[in-house]
């Protein structure tokens, strides 16, 4: 078609030539000239006002150029290494992360709304990722027109597209992901009050986080769509789609999807950054996971939870360490479905978790699946009785309120369960542990949904505002929101 469309301009080109000719070199024109020119002193001229692509309506990928809908041509800019300087990635432009790239302390990294940033391929060493430092600011704000989209080279979408079609939300691992750190408290193990984020060699000083700012600002994170992300990079050890490690509540992080990572979804270390409007779908290990005492607050989240290989949607942990013990979490507003019920687990509470759950409805999970605590022990000790989830949940310092399970097949005591850790080295102890208190353990956790608002019911009225998420990301645009 756009042969035609160009051979069909070359003939109107012609004609157009031959008619200035005919009217300049014979008779006056008498004011008829063809499109585009206009009668001056009894000759055709050009008309200045005149515009070939007025009323021309061409695709996503295309533009007019005089008169004709064509392939857009993006320039590529290949980034490695360091970003030293002030820098703007523009939308004209596929940006290619070729490695590991780090925005240094003091700089800051704009990215105009629209843009396309992709990863190449690579393990181990070779995994790309964008990093920004301690100190460092990202000011990434997309609109819900224009969203910001991280994905891989071997992804097709283009500026100006939702999403492309030459891979899927299952294909994994196909490049790093984006890692954010900040100054930030953190409760770290051993004490420590800074330390290393996961995914970045210990030699590479640009992936240390944590600090005594509550406040840090590590930029904006707005209408940002990030995809087949998790790039291996040792046995076991995948980076997550958007790492947030003692990032402060001066940053805003706001309207941000993340679909087919290999390892989490969102993982938060520690700090205090607020998260609003957050999907997560089709993910290889957990869709939201938080450790090391963070302090912040989720608020509109949706999940979409199932993949060949999935862990929980919710992975909740509290402190590591002796430092910043004493803040809580609170997650709220949210709506979680399974669409894969082989492996998938709706929320596991463990390691000293310590906040509040409030207004989540659980879908599609199977029973004993939806809601677990972890309690611990000191085997030593006649099985005396060690801090942790449950021990807070008891307590009154982890609360779960106005949580839903969508299941009328199933009764409360069917929905939750209490555990001890199957990877402690005493593990066989631990459970024997459990077992010669298990009556007053499940009667807490077995009632969990029938008191403080918390039911089972087949009708959600609590959850997410699934609305935040319909028009600007991968999931609406696939028609994988339900």
């Amino acid at each position: 078609m756009k042969q035609i469309l160009r051979m069909n301009s070359f003939i109107l080109l012609f004609g157009s030539l031959m008619l200035i000719t005919s009217c300049a070199d014979s008779e006056p024109c008498d004011g008829n000239c063809p499109t585009g020119f206009v009668c001056e002193n009894d000759k055709c001229v050009v008309d200045p006002n005149f515009n070939p692509c007025a009323g021309v309506v061409c695709g996503p990928d295309e533009q007019c150029v005089n008169g004709n809908c064509e392939d857009i041509i993006f320039g590529e800019n290949v980034v490695t290494g360091e970003v030293s300087t002030n820098t703007t990635w523009t939308a004209d432009k596929i940006h290619i992360l070729a490695t590991k790239v780090y925005v240094k302390e003091g700089v800051t990294l704009t990215i105009e709304p629209g843009t396309v940033i992709k990863g190449r391929e690579g393990i181990g060493s070779l995994a790309t990722a964008l990093i920004i430092s301690r100190g460092a600011r990202i000011i990434a704000e997309g609109t819900a027109e224009k969203p910001i989209i991280f994905t891989s080279t071997l992804d097709n979408v283009r500026p100006g597209q939702k999403a492309g079609n030459s891979l899927t939300e299952y294909d994994f691992g196909k490049w790093g992901g984006l890692i954010v750190l900040g100054k930030a408290p953190i409760s770290a193990t051993n004490g420590d009050t800074e330390t290393q984020i996961e995914g970045i060699p210990g030699d590479l000083t640009y992936g240390k986080y944590g600090g005594a700012e509550p406040a840090d600002n590590s930029g904006v994170l707005k209408y940002v769509s990030i995809r087949h992300g998790g790039a291996l990079i040792g046995d076991g050890n995948e980076i997550n789609g958007l790492t947030l490690g003692g990032v402060g509540n001066g940053t805003v992080v706001e309207n941000i999807e993340i679909v087919g990572n290999l390892d989490d979804g969102l993982e938060i270390f520690g700090g205090t950054v607020n998260v609003k409007n957050l999907a997560v779908g089709f993910i290889g290990d957990d869709a939201l996971d938080v450790d090391q005492n963070y302090s912040g607050t989720v608020d509109n989240f949706y999940i979409i939870h199932g993949s060949d290989n999935t862990d929980e949607a919710l992975e909740l942990d509290g402190p590591e360490g002796s430092t910043y013990k004493d803040g809580l979490f609170t997650i709220k507003n949210g709506t979680v479905i399974a669409v894969d019920q082989i492996l998938t687990s709706a929320a596991d509470l463990k390691a000293k978790c310590q906040g509040t759950l409030e207004n989540i409805s659980f879908k599609g999970y199977k029973k004993g699946k939806h809601l677990a605590v972890r309690a611990a022990f000191n085997t030593a000790s006649s099985c005396a009785e060690k801090t942790d989830a449950f021990t807070y949940l008891r307590d009154g310092r982890l609360v779960i309120k106005n949580c839903q399970v969508l299941d009328t097949e199933i009764t409360a005591a069917d929905a939750t369960r209490v555990y001890t850790d199957s990877g402690a080295s005493d593990a066989a102890a631990q459970k024997e542990c459990l077992n010669n208190v298990s009556a007053s353990y499940e009667e807490l956790i077995d009632g969990l949904f029938g008191t403080n608002g918390n039911k089972v019911t087949g009708t959600a009225t609590v959850g997410a505002n699934k609305a935040a998420f319909n028009t600007w990301t991968y999931l609406s645009t696939k028609n994988k929101l339900q």
